[in-house]
């Protein structure tokens, strides 16, 4: 599948248009309908709870964004949609409840998260929620074996492979260094078949991500773009940003 040109037509809001100080916290229906009011595409976060319902919520844990605390995914759908969110009165939507909002009136970019352990799970529960869904939706993730599942799991949705060029974060640290090494230079392209890559903004300008622009022609997004330097090195080396803090 070519990347569709609606993928980079309009900018991308970061877990939708939020601004905590205004109350609007990210990955929730009121971040949603504001971006939907800017006319900005969406990227959004999911993940499955216990029993297997798909969530908008991108941390593991509870404990930065709501009232609870402990791992996101040990807890049932039922515990979740009871959580308050710190400073609103927004509340984690699933997924379902996060397409019924946008009704395809923008564009959605979904990062299905992953515990790297092997499962697919959450990819197949996306999947089966987008059968019933028009709008447009692209999928990604940063586990390679994610978006391999995505093409058996949901051939007809474009789907693009989160990276860096150099995974020294120390949220990265559970990696190996051969993990590391193979993600960074893509060594399951031709497993994955992505539409578009998705990379890190401090890395955009090196050879993985940029060789699969020139040599393949898929679009490149990258995140997350912040200040202006940001945007304007973004302008040379990609074509799409996911944006937060400023409207492009």
């Amino acid at each position: 599948m070519a990347a569709p040109h609606w993928l980079t037509a309009k900018p991308i809001a970061h877990r939708g248009l939020h601004d905590r100080a205004a109350g609007l916290i990210e990955n929730t229906l009121s971040a949603a309908r504001a971006a939907i009011e800017k006319g900005f595409a969406i990227e959004c976060d999911v993940q499955l709870s216990s029993d297997g319902e798909v969530f908008v919520f991108h941390d593991d844990h509870l404990d930065r964004l709501t009232t609870s605390s402990g791992d996101f995914k040990k807890h049932s759908a039922r515990e979740i949609a009871s959580l308050t969110l710190k400073d609103t009165e927004d509340r984690i939507p699933t997924l379902r409840e996060f397409l019924d909002t946008l009704s395809g009136r923008v564009p959605l970019i979904c990062e299905i998260k992953s515990r790297f352990d092997g499962s697919i799970d959450a990819v197949r529960g996306v999947a089966e929620i987008l059968k019933s869904y028009q709008g447009p939706v692209a999928l990604k993730s940063f586990d390679p074996i994610m978006v391999e599942a995505m093409v058996h799991l949901a051939p007809e949705r474009p789907r693009g492979f989160i990276g860096e060029s150099i995974y020294d974060d120390s949220e990265w640290d559970f990696l190996s260094a051969q993990q590391k090494h193979d993600f960074a230079s893509l060594k399951t392209f031709n497993a994955m078949k992505p539409d578009f890559l998705s990379w890190y903004i401090k890395d955009v300008d090196h050879a993985s991500p940029q060789m699969i622009r020139e040599q393949f022609g898929l679009p490149v997004m990258t995140w997350t773009v912040r200040t202006a330097d940001q945007f304007e090195k973004a302008r040379r080396y990609a074509d799409q940003i996911v944006f937060e803090g400023f409207s492009p």
